[in-house]
């Protein structure tokens, strides 16, 4: 093999048995992969410096063709009700096709971090066919410094090779496209898709299965740290704010979407950032809309007018329009990606039928039932079928990521939050004065004025109701906050409803999905948990 740039030259690709009569490229950096990325057709240079590439078919995760190889190990511990198996013998005819796939192709390796905590690290090497995936994965890893590269040894390894078909016959897949994790050997496959997210979540998977055998939790969160060391994390699925929301300027981001909370504190997983741009714009969010305009920040799917200008309000590829890029591209990134333990958890939830206050004060208990809930909405219009807010729940905020069984990561959670005395509070960055179609969105000046009383502590000493629904703790009013930034009437959703007798039924409709969502869950929580649940009417009356 021709082998090009800084690697360990005892642990090349043929120690899993890869070998090509192409070229291999290892660790390049954004300059030569922007390079040949263009000379390769692969992507194009932006107005503003940033790299554009189109993936095809695939604009998002295929969460449908994603599997786990269920053996020995495996076995008792994988949470097999969410997580689809593949049988060994067909990942090794997988593994098998996958390196005499690539035996002709020019290669780029990456050998990258995951995990700012040296002590919990994983090193992952990450084979690329396509030159803007390997600087997407450099962008959003932890890159070793040069002089680590020549010891590296990964623990992990994922080949992404999207020109690969699979074979449902032969590898026993559902289609041609697969994305297959070994969590015994550490080898993951990627094919048939060139979405690059896939490589990203793959790494959260394995860190999902391992840490937790270490008392270690795991989390699809963004947090940030106040100018005290005061920290926080912000659990939410897409669309809810997380990316938007960490990036607060008066604060240090830690990171926008995965994370740790070990024994020293919280520690990103990532180097980078992957954040939404549909709509981006830059009064909104000044600090991810000055990344799309430097060099090395790779967009996805992104429309680009005829000067190769971005298009941000143009969704007609995808909603799901990205912008991937190193940490240090927010001014306010920490430059060690480590906190201490956190002040507040905050759940993000997008309520799309308009029930939800915009903030609410949890219980521990309340806490472990909402997290285990992962409850957001879908609006209409952003999936083919989808005419009317549609709830969505994502255990723990992230099931698809999350190989053990909910309770696992929910106990552990509980655990560390009475562990360490943590404010929790609910926070709803979807719809009032009525549903998705009739109300508005809640008003994101709101949102965090109601966010900055949360993590200073002064929201505490707020008059409280208890919410007749979901039993939780509301604020009547919040201390300090002008009504011009934050209108009373907003943190009673059923205030901002023309109809009360409306929001009554949506709100009765909301709990009864809760309450059937929750049955699966209900032996595997203790009393205190299951009292938290909200009250179906029949139950209040």
């Amino acid at each position: 093999m021709s082998e090009l740039g800084k690697r360990n030259p005892d642990c090349g690709l043929d120690a899993i048995g890869l070998k090509t009569t192409g070229t291999v490229h290892y660790n390049f950096g954004p300059a030569a992969l922007y390079e040949d990325a263009i000379r390769r057709g692969e992507a194009k240079l932006t107005a503003h410096g940033a790299l554009m590439a189109e993936t095809g078919q695939h604009t998002g995760r295929s969460a449908k063709d994603k599997f786990v190889v269920r053996d020995a190990r495996t076995e008792p511990h994988v949470w097999w009700d969410a997580n689809k198996a593949m049988a060994p013998k067909q990942f090794d005819l997988l593994l098998a096709d996958f390196l005499a796939h690539a035996a002709d192709k020019d290669l780029y390796v990456q050998d990258l971090v995951g995990g700012a905590d040296a002590e919990l690290a994983l090193p992952v090497r990450v084979v690329n066919e396509l030159a803007w995936h390997s600087l997407f994965i450099r962008n959003l890893l932890i890159r070793p410094d040069k002089a680590a590269l020549r010891s590296f040894v990964p623990k992990m390894t994922i080949i992404d090779l999207p020109s690969f078909r699979a074979d449902p016959a032969r590898h026993g897949t559902r289609s041609e496209t697969v994305i297959a994790l070994d969590l015994t050997r550490m080898i993951v496959l990627i094919g048939g898709t060139s979405y690059a997210g896939e490589m990203k979540k793959s790494v959260f998977t394995a860190l999902n299965y391992q840490l937790p055998e270490r008392g270690v939790m795991p989390m699809h969160c963004s947090a940030n740290e106040g100018p005290d060391g005061d920290s926080a994390v912000f659990f939410g699925l897409s669309g809810t704010g997380k990316t938007t929301l960490s990036a607060d300027p008066s604060r240090t981001l830690i990171g926008d979407d995965e994370h740790g909370w070990g024994p020293h504190g919280i520690f990103n997983f990532e180097g980078g950032c992957y954040a939404k741009t549909i709509r981006l714009s830059a009064e909104a969010e000044p600090e991810i809309f000055s990344t799309t305009r430097r060099f090395g920040t790779v967009l996805e799917n992104v429309v680009l007018d005829e000067d190769g200008v971005p298009d941000f309000n143009d969704g007609s590829k995808t909603e799901n329009t990205r912008c991937a890029y190193p940490l240090n591209f927010i001014a306010n990134a920490s430059a060690t990606g480590r906190t201490g333990h956190p002040k507040a958890v905050i759940m993000l939830t997008a309520d799309a039928f308009g029930v939800m206050p915009p903030i609410a004060r949890l219980t521990p208990a309340q806490a472990m039932y909402h997290f285990l809930s992962g409850y957001t909405a879908k609006v209409a219009g952003t999936e083919k079928g989808v005419t009317e807010p549609e709830a969505t729940f994502s255990t723990c905020f992230g099931a698809p990521f999350m190989p053990r069984h909910p309770s696992e990561y929910g106990n552990l959670l509980r655990d560390l939050i009475a562990r360490h005395g943590v404010s929790c509070w609910l926070v709803n960055t979807g719809w009032t004065g009525g549903a998705y179609g009739t109300g508005r969105r809640m008003p994101i000046k709101a949102t965090r004025a109601l966010l900055s009383a949360a993590l200073d502590g002064s929201l505490n000493q707020a008059e409280f109701r208890t919410d007749a629904n979901f039993g939780f703790e509301v604020p009547v009013a919040v201390p300090g906050v002008e009504a011009a930034i934050l209108d009373p009437k907003l943190l009673d959703p059923r205030a901002t409803w023309a109809d009360k007798a409306a929001y009554d039924r949506q709100a009765r409709k909301l709990v009864g999905m809760f309450i059937d969502n929750f049955g699966k869950f209900e032996s595997h929580v203790d009393a205190n948990v299951l009292g938290a649940a909200p009250r179906s009417q029949e139950a209040a009356e």
